[in-house]
């Protein structure tokens, strides 16, 4: 197999104190659910749920079936803890009392 038969990609998932990442080589062509799945953090992560809603690559969502171009760096989402619309709300109610 030529060398141009395979790409460079890594893997990210990251909580607010800890980041995971894993760069290695797969097949031109590769998904990436297939490039998350031979990772195996969503498994070092006790199951970290993976679906087409919490998924990207570059911080642009993109679905598991989306091949993956040499150098991409698929990201795993977590859920966001709060509503940005109630952040900027508390945070402009307290721009108001200042």
């Amino acid at each position: 197999m030529a060398d141009t038969d395979f790409i460079d990609v890594e893997v990210a998932f990251a909580l607010p104190d800890r980041q995971w990442v894993k760069r290695f080589r797969v097949r031109a062509g590769c998904a990436v659910g297939e490039a998350i799945e031979m990772s195996g953090i969503a498994v070092q992560l006790g199951g970290v749920l993976v679906t087409d809603h919490n998924v990207g690559v570059f911080s642009r969502p993109v679905t598991l079936a989306t091949v993956l171009n040499d150098g991409d760096r698929v990201e795993i989402y977590r859920p966001l803890t709060r509503d940005p619309k109630d952040t900027r709300r508390l945070r402009a109610g307290k721009q108001k009392k200042k």
